[in-house]
């Protein structure tokens, strides 16, 4: 297992978030330069206005490095993002620079998102993922998240805590 450092995000590595938000949406082919895709009307609510209530960022360090993130924030009815199960159950994205994956990092920043919430007080996370990484698949199943539905070709899972 490598040697992983993980801490709340702080105001100078906003710019390495928004990189991590943009390599957290799976698209293989013909993927939107990062400026379009984050201003995306479908997408743009999961980064306007960072900072919210609700709104909570790790950031994972190898050495002084970072090298992924994880992040959820709270939605509500009349804004549901994909993986929206209810306005009291915070939606999460991750995502790990390609050159530190299937090193063990997602695991450790999933640990490090689902002890926050719990210390935050939320009941469950959820989370929209794309059927065909099946690597992501394979780790939220293993992490107890179990599949509640579709939204559009992405599956919404869910972790209760209790």
């Amino acid at each position: 297992m490598v040697n992983i450092t993980v801490r709340a995000m702080k105001e100078h590595e906003y710019d390495f978030f928004m990189d991590m938000q943009y390599e957290s949406i799976y698209i293989l082919k013909d993927k939107p330069p990062k400026e379009e895709l984050l201003k995306a009307p479908n997408i743009k609510k999961y980064n306007e206005k960072w900072g919210r209530k609700g709104d909570r960022v790790l950031i994972a360090y190898k050495g002084y490095s970072p090298v992924g993130a994880v992040w959820y924030r709270l939605f509500d009815e009349n804004e549901k993002g994909y993986g929206f199960v209810d306005s009291d159950t915070p939606e999460l994205g991750i995502a790990i620079l390609c050159e530190y994956r299937k090193q063990g990092i997602g695991q450790i920043l999933m640990n490090a998102i689902i002890n926050q919430a719990k210390l935050d007080g939320y009941k469950s996370l959820s989370l929209s993922v794309d059927p065909e990484n099946t690597g992501a698949v394979r780790l939220y199943y293993n992490l107890g998240f179990k599949y509640c539905g579709l939204s559009g070709t992405s599956w919404t899972m869910k972790l209760d805590f209790i």
